[in-house]
């Protein structure tokens, strides 16, 4: 084990990870992060990157491991190591009133006219080519830039993690709405470390193991994705 571990976050991706208003970190992932190493008995060092470059820049050795609930998938599974999964997650879509308020049907947004957008290299792109391909798909750096595009009307609708489309549906009421309440992907998050590395990811194993036994992992979770009691901490 490292003495000091560096740990990729995401860019500012609420509630996964953001700034306060002191411009601290704060988040799920920068709980969780903190949380294993502290346990471990090491500093901890946040390394917020691009999303599309985290697993070029773990294989580099830019940082220890990746603790951004990265999607299991057989793909990424080729070239880095997951540990077992300790989140469940999905995505759904935020769409725009005036474009796309009429549209009820997963059909109604699988049309060559229909412009949707995506965080670039993410499961939420994966899930708009799968269930939308006839639909133009417009591509950012990160999910807020594609949610925003809905919001400023460039898109009809964007694929996006929950809760962040019912906060968005809650700031902005006369602009955009989620119109399927249910998950339209569902994936099993991680942790992700080196080839190789087999003892890190043994020891990431066993920490989710023990956390998700003691009730830590479900009450972190419950924290910042089934309450607002965080919502102070961050500028408007």
């Amino acid at each position: 084990m490292p003495e000091l571990l560096r740990s990729r976050i995401s860019r500012l991706n609420v509630p996964w990870a953001m700034r306060d208003k002191n411009g601290e970190l704060i988040g799920w992932e920068v709980d969780v992060a903190k949380q294993i190493a502290k346990d471990i008995g090491v500093e901890i060092d946040l390394v917020p990157t691009a999303f599309d470059g985290i697993i070029p820049s773990l294989i580099a050795g830019k940082f220890d491991m990746i603790a951004t609930g990265l999607t299991i998938t057989p793909k990424r599974a080729l070239t880095i190591n997951f540990s077992n999964h300790y989140a469940l997650s999905g995505a759904t879509l935020l769409a725009n009133k005036k474009l796309a308020g009429n549209f009820k049907t997963l059909e109604d947004f699988d049309k060559p006219d229909v412009t949707l957008a995506a965080r670039r290299g993410s499961t939420g792109e994966l899930m708009v080519k799968r269930l939308f391909p006839k639909a133009q798909l417009r591509l950012f750096d990160d999910e807020q830039l594609a949610n925003q595009e809905v919001i400023n009307g460039n898109a009809h609708a964007a694929s996006a993690q929950p809760p962040r489309p019912y906060l968005l549906r809650a700031k902005y009421p006369d602009v955009v709405f989620v119109p399927f309440e249910r998950l339209l992907s569902s994936n099993a998050d991680a942790f992700a470390v080196r080839k190789g590395d087999l003892d890190t990811q043994s020891f990431l194993d066993s920490w989710i193991e023990y956390h998700t036994a003691d009730g830590w992992l479900d009450e972190r979770h419950d924290y910042w994705f089934k309450s607002a009691a965080w919502a102070d901490l961050v500028p408007n």
